[in-house]
């Protein structure tokens, strides 16, 4: 149907609508397909959310290093539905940080490196962008 590209936070989105029936939206982002609904206007942005599903898979986040933190970033868009470590938690490599509601399945973010959780950066809940900041291990 209809093809836009969205540049959100300095990434760029590729976004093909490609088919709407009422509220449900069947679109692509960046080659990913997504069924949205359409929850209805607000004044600040017209944002559809995902559906959810019940399907558990791992998806190790990708580190990135800023001084003696190491950044877990989302490896792509999506919600955070559980956290399931707060500040000051003890993680070790393998230990699931999070769950995140993306590509129509849960994902089951994992910490790549042992360490101490600082800075929790999201709260269960939040609509989060591919690459932002989830949180950071010392």
């Amino acid at each position: 149907m209809k093809q836009f590209k969205f540049n959100i936070r300095g990434n760029q989105y590729n976004v093909h609508i490609k088919n709407v029936v009422g509220n449900d939206i069947e679109l692509e982002v960046n080659g990913t397909p997504y069924s949205v609904n359409l929850e209805g206007e607000t004044k600040a942005s017209k944002t559809p959310t995902l559906v959810r599903s019940k399907l558990a898979n791992p998806i190790a986040s990708k580190p990135m290093t800023a001084g003696s933190l190491k950044q877990v970033k989302a490896p792509l868009p999506g919600n955070i539905f559980k956290l399931l470590v707060k500040d000051g938690d003890v993680v070790k490599n393998g230990d699931v940080l999070l769950i995140m509601e993306a590509m129509k399945m849960e994902n089951n973010i994992l910490a790549e490196f042992d360490g101490v959780v600082k800075n929790l950066k999201i709260k269960e809940g939040q609509t989060v962008l591919q690459n932002d900041i989830l949180l950071d291990i010392e």
